[in-house]
C-alpha cells in the first residue's frame, strides 16, 4: 500500500510521497521491501497513487532489491480494500500479505503467515499494543485468537483494549469477493465487519515487535531516535566507527575532520563533508551534505544535499532536501523545513515552525510564530466535534482563520456555512476569524451573530447549509473558548469528518480562491420567528395555558433571554426572571457560584410558593430543576422524574426511550411499569442524538447532565423546549415535580474519579474488559459490569483529562461505596501491572 498523501507530514511530503520519506537515509518503503524479502516474499505489487513516478523510478522492477515489483496506479481513491481489489488480477489465487509502505516495523511476518495457515483463517490481522489507541482500529480477541470485536478510530469511551490493528493482513484471496470493484471500500470500515457478521474464520496475530505508524512530524522524529537507540531492529548502512562517546556510521567517500564532539549514535550518508569541531548528537545526516565548522546538530535529521554553514545550531529539527542554512543560524526545537529552503545568516527560527518548499528567510531575521497550541494539538485538534483552547492565547485570530480555512477546504468552494456565537467578546473575535478563513476558501457565510445552539441546529435542518459553527465561552472554564462544529443536518460533526479537517489543518495546505471567488457574508432574517413557530406547534399549548403555571427562571445571563420570555408569554406562564440579561463575564460558573445560584432559586420558589423553578445553562441546552418544595433535583434523579412524567402522559403510545450508559436503573424500573424498552447510548450528547436519528421508534432521550431530547421538535437537546415540555407533561398528568420525585423507587448512585495518565488509559480498559469476562456486561461506552440485577459499576475513561470515571449503583449504599473503593484500587493496580 504505497498511495498515502502524508498530509500530516507536510511540509516534508510536499514533494515526496509518504512511502519515500527517508528513515535513517533509506526510504521507509525500501525498509518494508527489505523486511518482506527477509521473510521470503519476493513478488510484490505496489499500489501507487500520489507521486507514483517517484516510487517507480526508485524501485523500477525491483531487480536491484532482489524482488519482483509490479505497479498498479489507482484511478481514484478506492479505499484500502478497494485498492487491493483493483489489483486482484495480479494477486491470483494465492494467500497474500497486505502491508503499508509507510510504517516502520520489524515484525516477524513469517510467524504471522504460519499462524494464518495454522488457524485456517480467511483473514488474519497483525496486532500490537500502543499507549494511545485512539488513531487506530482497536481489536478484541478471544484466548484462541479469534476476533470478536473491531472498532475503527474509537473515542476513549469505546476503548476496550490497547490492542490495535497494524494494517498488516494475511488474506485468503476469496475475501476480495466481498469487495466491490472500483468503489470506495475499506478493510476496517467495510470488509472486516462483513467477516464478523458472516462468522467467517477471522483471527488476530499478536506481536510485541516494534511497529510505528509515521503519522505525524513528531512520529517521524521519534522513529529516527528509536532506530538510533536500537529500539527497532533495522539495518543502518555505512562503515561503523566506535569512539568513547559515540557509535558512528559513515557512508562512502564521506570526509569528517574530527569526531571529538560526536555523541550517541550518528549516521552520515555518502559523499558528505563534515567540518572542524562539529558537535553531532543522536542525529542523521544525509548523503551529499556539507556541515560547516563549529556547528551543533542535536537529535535532528538532515536530508540529502543540504548545506549547513559555520556555527549553525539545530536541536530536534528536520531539514528537507537541498536546503541552505546560513552562518550562525539558530533553529530551536520542533522546526520542520521542507525542500530547497534558504535560511539567511544569523537568522533565528523559534520553536514549532514549518517552512514550505523554496521559502527564504532573510539574514539577521527572527522567524517567530507563537504557535502555543502546536504542542497541545500536535496530534489531536478535536474533542468529539469541539475544538477548545485558552482564550486569546491558544484561541487566536490567526488560529481561527486557519481553522476556518481548513473547514472550508473540507466542505468545498461554493457552499454556504451557518455561523453563530454567544455574547462573549472572545467568541465574537473568533467567530469573525473563522468567517475570514471560510470566505477565503470560497464559501459563503450566513452569520446569526448571537444565537443559541438549539436554534442553530434547528436552522441547519433547513438543508440550505453544508455545515455550521458555533463559538462560545466554555461553560466549565472561564479561561477557555469552545468552537463547536455541526454537520449539514445540524447534528454534531462525526469523528471521521473531524479527522479529515484535522489532516487539512495540520497539512496547512489550503486552497486560496481567486479574489473574484472570495465568499460573501450575509445576515439571515426571520430565523428566530421560524424557530418559535415550530417550537409552539410541537407543544400542547392549550393544556399548558389552562394550568396558569407560576415559575421562576434563572437565565444564567445566557442567550435564552433573547427569545424565551416571548415563548413563555405565549404559554400563559407567570414568570419571575433571574439573571435575565446578557453578561459575558457571568457565562461560566464555578462550583460555589453554582451552589449559590441554586440556593437563591430555591429560596425564591419556596418564599413565593411557585410551582417550579428552572435554571438554564448559558447555551440554552441544559436545565436544572427546583421542585415546589424548594428541593434541588440532582441530574440523575431528574431524569427518573422526567421519564415518569413522559411515560405517564404518553401511556400506550411509546415503544422505546433512550438514556446514556451512566443513567440509573431507576429508569428501567419505571419503564417496566409501562412496558417500554430502554435503549442505552454512549455517555455523550452525540450518542444521544445518534439514537434518535437511527431509530424512529425512540420518542424520548433523557440525559444525565440536564439535557433532554424530544424528537418531535428537535433531534438534539434544547433547554427551552425541555422546560416547556416538562410544563406540558405536568399539565397533562396533573403531577408536580416534588410529588413525582417522592413516589419513585430510589437507588444509591455515586461517582468517583481516579487519576490515570493518558498513555495508560488503553491498558486500563483492556484489563477492565478482561476483568469483566464471565459477568453480565455492556461495552457501549466504557466497561459496565453487573454484579447482580440491581448493582453495577462502570469504568469510563475521560475524553480529555487524565482521569478514569467510576460510576456505581445499588440498592445498598455501603455496597456502592465498597465497589468504588475496590475498583479504584483495581485501576491503580492495572496501571502498575506489566
Amino acid at each position: 500500500m504505497a498511495g498515502g498523501f502524508g498530509t500530516r507530514l507536510r511540509p516534508l511530503t510536499m514533494n515526496t510521497p509518504k512511502p519515500m520519506v527517508p528513515i535513517v537515509n533509506i526510504p521507509v518503503m525500501h525498509r518494508i521491501i527489505t523486511l518482506l524479502k527477509k521473510h521470503g516474499i519476493t513478488e510484490i505489487i505496489a499500489l501507487v497513487y500520489y507521486y507514483p513516478e517517484i516510487i517507480m523510478n526508485y524501485f523500477k522492477d525491483g531487480k536491484d532489491f532482489g524482488v519482483k515489483i509490479s505497479y498498479v496506479k489507482a484511478e481514484a481513491d478506492f479505499g484500502t480494500a478497494g485498492s487491493v481489489r483493483n489489483a486482484s488480477d495480479l494477486i491470483g489465487n494465492d494467500e497474500f500479505v497486505v502491508i503499508s509502505g509507510d510504517v516502520l516495523t520489524d515484525i516477524d511476518i513469517s510467524k504471522a503467515i504460519d499462524y494464518h495457515f495454522d488457524k485456517k483463517s480467511m483473514a488474519t490481522i497483525v496486532l500490537t499494543r500502543v499507549k494511545n489507541p485512539l488513531p487506530y482500529g482497536i481489536v478484541i480477541v478471544k484466548d484462541t485468537g479469534e476476533i470478536v470485536r473491531f472498532l475503527e478510530k474509537p473515542s476513549w469511551g469505546e476503548v476496550f483494549s490497547d490492542t490495535i490493528n497494524t494494517g498488516i493482513y494475511v488474506l485468503n484471496p476469496s475475501v476480495l469477493e466481498f469487495v466491490p470493484y472500483k468503489q470506495e471500500f475499506d478493510f476496517s470500515k467495510n470488509l472486516f465487519p462483513i467477516l464478523l457478521e458472516k462468522k467467517l474464520p477471522f483471527y488476530g496475530f499478536s506481536t510485541d515487535s516494534y511497529w510505528r505508524d509515521i503519522g505525524t512530524l513528531g512520529d517521524y522524529l521519534e522513529a529516527h531516535l528509536d532506530c538510533l537507540s536500537g529500539v527497532v531492529n533495522v539495518e543502518i548502512y555505512g562503515e561503523r566507527i566506535n569512539i568513547e562517546k559515540a557509535s558512528i556510521y559513515i557512508g562512502k567517500n564521506t570526509q569528517v575532520e574530527n569526531y571529538d564532539r560526536f555523541e550517541g549514535v550518528v549516521v552520515i550518508g555518502e559523499n558528505a563533508k563534515i567540518g572542524k569541531n562539529v558537535k553531532i548528537v543522536n542525529s542523521v545526516i544525509g548523503s551529499n551534505c556539507e556541515i560547516g565548522d563549529n556547528c551543533e546538530i542535536i537529535n535532528s535529521v538532515i536530508w540529502n544535499g543540504t548545506k549547513i554553514k559555520d556555527r549553525a545550531r539545530l536541536t530536534l529539527d528536520v531539514v528537507g532536501y537541498e536546503c541552505t542554512i546560513g552562518e550562525g543560524v539558530e533553529i530551536n526545537e520542533n522546526v520542520f523545513i521542507s525542500d530547497h529552503c534558504t535560511i539567511g545568516n544569523r537568522a533565528k527560527l523559534m520553536s514549532n515552525i514549518k517552512l514550505w518548499p523554496w521559502k527564504v528567510v532573510e539574514d539577521d531575521s527572527v522567524l517567530s510564530k507563537s504557535l502555543v497550541w502546536e504542542d497541545k494539538w500536535l496530534k489531536e485538534l478535536f474533542t468529539e466535534s469541539r475544538v477548545s483552547g485558552i482564550s486569546n492565547i491558544e484561541m487566536t485570530p490567526e488560529f481561527g482563520a486557519k481553522l476556518g480555512a481548513a473547514f472550508g477546504a473540507f466542505l468545498g468552494q461554493g457552499k454556504t456555512v451557518l455561523v453563530s456565537r454567544d455574547a462573549d467578546n472572545v467568541s465574537r473575535m473568533m467567530n469573525r476569524a473563522l468567517i475570514c478563513g471560510l470566505i477565503s476558501a470560497g464559501l459563503d457565510v450566513d452569520d446569526l451573530r448571537i444565537a443559541s445552539i438549539p436554534m442553530v441546529r434547528h436552522e441547519l435542518r433547513s438543508g440550505r447549509y453544508a455545515g455550521g459553527v458555533h463559538v462560545r465561552k466554555s461553560p466549565v472554564d472561564k479561561h477557555q473558548t469552545d468552537i463547536i462544529f455541526f454537520d449539514s443536518n445540524g447534528s454534531d460533526l462525526p469523528a471521521s469528518k473531524a479527522k479529515a479537517i484535522e489532516r487539512l489543518f495540520f497539512g496547512e495546505d489550503f486552497p486560496r480562491v481567486h479574489y473574484s471567488k472570495v465568499g460573501t457574508i450575509n445576515f439571515p432574517v426571520r430565523v428566530s420567528e421560524g424557530y418559535v413557530e415550530e417550537f409552539l406547534s410541537a407543544l400542547n399549548v392549550d393544556a399548558i395555558k389552562k394550568r396558569n403555571f407560576k415559575i421562576v427562571i434563572d437565565y444564567s445571563n445566557g442567550v435564552a433571554v433573547t427569545i424565551f420570555p416571548n415563548i413563555l408569554g405565549k404559554l400563559g406562564c407567570q414568570v419571575i426572571s433571574l439573571n435575565a440579561y446578557l453578561d459575558p463575564s457571568k457565562l461560566t460558573k464555578d462550583e460555589e457560584e453554582f451552589k449559590k445560584a441554586v440556593s437563591e432559586l430555591s429560596q425564591i420558589v419556596t418564599s413565593i410558593r411557585y410551582d417550579v423553578g428552572f435554571m438554564l445553562n448559558p447555551g440554552a441546552e441544559r436545565i436544572w430543576v427546583i421542585d415546589e418544595r424548594g428541593k434541588f433535583i440532582e441530574n440523575n434523579r431528574l431524569l427518573s422524574v422526567v421519564v415518569k412524567l413522559y411515560l405517564e402522559a404518553n401511556r400506550d403510545r411509546v415503544k422505546k426511550i433512550a438514556v446514556p450508559i451512566t443513567a440509573s436503573l431507576e429508569v428501567d424500573m419505571i419503564a417496566s411499569e409501562y412496558g417500554v424498552e430502554v435503549v442505552r447510548t454512549k455517555d455523550s450528547h452525540y450518542g444521544m442524538m445518534e439514537a434518535v436519528l437511527k431509530d424512529p421508534d425512540i420518542k424520548f432521550v433523557g440525559g444525565t447532565k440536564g439535557g433532554f431530547i424530544f424528537p418531535e421538535f428537535l433531534f438534539a437537546s434544547d433547554g427551552m423546549f425541555s422546560i416547556s415540555k416538562i410544563l406540558e407533561l405536568m399539565a397533562i398528568t396533573g403531577m408536580k415535580i416534588g410529588e413525582v420525585e417522592k413516589s419513585l423507587p430510589r437507588l444509591f448512585f455515586k461517582h468517583k474519579l481516579v487519576s490515570c495518565p493518558r498513555d495508560l488509559k488503553g491498558k486500563v480498559m483492556r484489563l477492565a474488559t478482561l476483568e469483566s469476562e464471565g459477568y453480565k456486561r455492556q461495552l457501549i461506552d466504557g466497561v459496565k459490569i453487573f454484579m447482580d440485577d440491581i448493582t453495577w459499576i462502570l469504568i469510563l475513561p475521560d475524553r480529555q483529562r487524565n482521569e478514569v470515571h467510576l460510576f456505581a449503583e445499588s440498592d445498598d449504599e455501603k455496597r456502592v461505596e465498597q465497589l468504588l473503593e475496590d475498583y479504584s484500587n483495581k485501576v491503580e493496580f492495572w496501571m502498575k501491572s506489566r
